[in-house]
């Protein structure tokens, strides 16, 4: 499954620029606190989710901060393909107890000061997992190590999960897809995240044609 870096395969693209206005907005939108453990989510499946987390956080590294990006989607999991990695252990294996230092499930990636965390494998209880003391013990030690954690989540609407992880990070954006994601089911994910006490810093709007608004739109939680 081959998946675009275009973040880090071609930077001057102007959608690698369009990315970096994202990162921009974000760093505007959490000015009254450090923006230090971010939640990226969807309403549905197949609105751009996961390639959206994987070139913010190519872009927050280039930018100069040391970031680890987290497959919390234990459902579905997709960062292993994205980064072209093993998914043998990760995530779920840290959390479940097993016998893994945090060291030994942490990945350097091409991608200067980016690291990565894969799911590890599918369990039966990804919820309770991410709603656990464990997963309390694991933020608080990455905290300790990165200036920014992205954990890419599960869509809102299909599983609580996100909200569970959202009520466990500093900020939430919210990625919807062009003439798929319908304006109800929007509403509803912004719904259900504020109800999760979610910081809702804004919703990126993708797959827009280029000659309709330039590549990839960025929009504040106001509008």
């Amino acid at each position: 499954m081959k998946r675009s870096l275009i973040a880090h395969e071609n930077p001057m693209s102007p959608v690698s620029e369009q990315y970096r206005t994202i990162r921009t907005n974000l760093d505007f939108a959490s000015v009254d606190s450090e923006l230090q453990m971010m939640t990226v989510t969807s309403a549905g499946p197949s609105e751009g989710k996961s390639l959206t987390t994987a070139n913010l956080a190519v872009v927050f590294a280039q930018q100069g901060k040391k970031v680890l990006l987290v497959d919390a989607d234990m459902r579905k999991p997709t960062v292993h393909y994205t980064f072209r990695l093993d998914n043998v252990a990760g995530l779920s294996n840290y959390i479940a107890g097993h016998d893994h230092s945090l060291a030994d499930l942490i990945n350097s990636s091409l991608v200067e000061n980016l690291d990565i965390m894969t799911s590890g494998p599918i369990p039966p209880n990804p919820s309770e997992l991410l709603g656990s003391q464990k997963m309390e013990d694991f933020i608080k030690e990455v905290k300790q190590k990165y200036d920014l954690i992205i954990f890419d989540s599960p869509p809102v609407l299909a599983v609580t999960d996100s909200q569970v992880l959202t009520s466990q990070t500093n900020g939430t954006l919210l990625v919807v897809r062009n003439k798929r994601t319908e304006k109800e089911a929007a509403k509803r994910a912004k719904e259900l995240l504020e109800q999760a006490k979610a910081n809702v810093l804004g919703m990126v709007l993708n797959d827009v044609p280029q000659k309709e608004s330039g590549y990839y739109v960025y929009y504040g939680t106001e509008k």
